[in-house]
């Protein structure tokens, strides 16, 4: 990078570390740190929860994503704005009425203690983990971009941001989130602008959707039933529906954005709305990778995107790489020829559009072939190489074509979008650890200060506990899919306790609290032996729990209702 753009980059994150210190100083209470005094407006509530889940992963492996398998992603979200709906019917009232710091209080006053300890633990497992998967996102840009040890920039990456998350808490995330938002929302649009600009003299957006949709990056909506594909209609209406239901009413990373709302209006507001911008966001991010494979039809694509690992290749295995340049070479001269041929016959309306279009499909799938090749030898030689170069995507577009200055703000932005979810995350951590567990099983009950204490010493434990997971994410292939497949194992029972508490009025926590660890069995197990794809996981946990309770009635007799 050059020297501009590394001014550009610290000072942006320089502002969002001092705002943040700034505007979250004075903390007092646990009312104030881990619940903003419940003083946020609806706008605030909604930038909180998209920037929560739109983490660096989003913004950083959503396009490298489309790039290698279209952008039937998106259709993961489609069960999202009925999702929005039913939590505001039945979660947020109750979590509003409750005044809790947690969802899980709520489970203790329906059933008992150990359940609401259960799905806590649960809860702290799963986003425990995935925020070290988030902390490793951003980590990777400054590898890359500084040839520095991935374990260190891991540390650098998640110790920044606990400096505004330990001092100020929920009011310096919420109001940190909507500067990093709107930051992200601006500079992501101009590089979508600047990737059409960039494309070949005479190339223009209809021709790059174009050559996209004859590579099959288009595929927004696929309707074939498949219980093992990742992403269809059917997958993402029913399995997104839960699995969206699950994040946004029962995870505290999410709860703990809209219980901060003034009143349920607010939350409300906050929710919906997030159900509306939601797809047609992650769509337009999606549509980035489409057309970044339209770039790169039209100009040589490197032969690996990872740079790093390919070099590690070619010093352990020199000759190999040789030959593995030399077909990329023809292949890549051969691909961008053809899909310039396409583009000329296509406005000319040439007869032989066809028989090109076949053409290049068949040479396509030869560089998928190669590139497999490549990610296989480089796996072989390096057992700490990445798995695929999904991820390296759109930062090697970033790093080699867009101008000085931009450069470092789209850098600064994939840390912004990184800290917006990971400071969100530990705060919920926190709450959790310390509302669920600490002061459940401790002797003596601290006062208010005391309790601010802990919550500060909760966030930095988490804090470095996602550092240390981050150590070992380097083997987890697309980080957006890590994460969603991560959350899916944990998602649906968690969800079924909560559905059995609305819902099932006879069901008790003995009964419940079996149920749910039976259901997290049955979810690892179908996981492990591949039975269905990962969103259908939600589906699995949250019935199960429903049903091993429901079956448990005809056993067990309640002894005492909760209600």
């Amino acid at each position: 990078m050059s020297s501009i753009d590394w001014i550009v980059l610290i000072a942006t994150l320089l502002v969002i570390v001092v705002y943040g210190v700034f505007i979250g100083r004075g903390q007092k209470s646990n009312a104030s740190y881990l619940k903003a005094d419940n003083k946020m407006p609806w706008y605030i509530v909604l930038l909180g929860i998209m920037a929560t889940q739109a983490s660096a992963i989003t913004f950083l492996s959503a396009p490298g994503q489309a790039y290698t398998d279209g952008m039937r992603f998106v259709q993961y979200y489609f069960g999202l704005p009925l999702a929005m709906i039913v939590i505001c019917i039945t979660f947020i009232p109750i979590f509003q009425k409750l005044n809790v710091y947690t969802a899980y209080e709520y489970l203790e006053n329906r059933f008992d203690k150990k359940t609401r300890v259960l799905t806590s633990l649960l809860f702290l497992f799963s986003r425990g983990l995935s925020t070290g998967i988030s902390i490793y996102a951003p980590s990777i840009i400054l590898s890359s971009v500084l040839n520095w040890n991935i374990y260190l920039t891991n540390v650098l990456t998640g110790g920044i941001l606990l400096i505004y998350t330990y001092v100020g808490g929920a009011k310096a995330i919420a109001h940190t989130q909507k500067l990093q938002f709107l930051i992200i929302l601006g500079t992501m649009g101009f590089a979508a602008f600047l990737l059409i600009q960039n494309m070949p003299n005479g190339v223009g957006f209809k021709d790059a959707l174009y050559l996209a949709g004859k590579s099959g990056k288009l595929n927004v909506i696929t309707t074939d039933f498949d219980w093992k594909d990742k992403y269809n209609i059917w997958s993402g209406l029913i399995g997104g529906f839960f699995l969206a239901l699950s994040y946004f009413g029962t995870d505290q990373s999410q709860v703990g954005r809209y219980i901060t709302a003034k009143d349920n209006t607010n939350a409300k507001m906050g929710l919906l709305l997030n159900g509306l911008v939601k797809i047609p966001m992650q769509f337009a991010i999606l549509l980035i990778g489409a057309l970044l494979f339209a770039f790169f039809s039209l100009k040589p694509a490197p032969i690996y995107f990872n740079e790093r690992s390919y070099q590690s290749l070619k010093d352990t295995r020199p000759q190999e790489a040789a030959v593995f340049e030399k077909e990329h070479q023809l292949l890549e001269k051969q691909f961008n020829l053809q899909a310039k041929t396409i583009l000329k016959e296509k406005a000319a309306n040439a007869p032989t559009l066809t028989a090109s279009i076949d053409k290049f499909k068949a040479t396509q799938q030869q560089v998928k072939v190669l590139h497999g090749k490549v990610e296989d030898a480089i796996n072989q030689s390096n057992l700490n190489a990445e798995k695929t170069d999904t991820n390296y995507i759109f930062l090697y577009f970033v790093k080699n074509t867009l101008p000085v200055g931009m450069v470092g703000l789209l850098f600064a932005v994939i840390f912004l979008a990184s800290w917006g979810s990971i400071s969100a995350a530990l705060n919920s951590l926190a709450a959790c650890s310390l509302k669920d567990v600490h002061l459940i099983f401790s002797k003596d009950q601290p006062d208010d200060r005391q309790e601010l204490r802990f919550s500060r010493l909760h966030t930095l434990a988490w804090g470095i506990f996602s550092i240390a997971v981050a150590m070992f994410a380097t083997q987890m292939g697309s980080l957006i899919e890590a994460v969603n497949v991560l959350g899916s194992l944990f998602y649906g029972p968690i969800l079924g306790i909560f559905l059995v508490a609305f819902y099932f009025k006879k069901i008790d926590g003995p009964l419940v609290f079996i149920s749910a660890i039976l259901s997290e069995i049955m979810v690892i197990a179908v996981y492990e032996f591949d039975v269905v794809s990962f969103l259908w996981l939600n589906v699995v946990g949250a019935a199960a729990v429903i049903i091993f309770s429901t079956l448990g009635l005809l056993f067990y007799r309640p002894k005492v209702l909760n209600s």
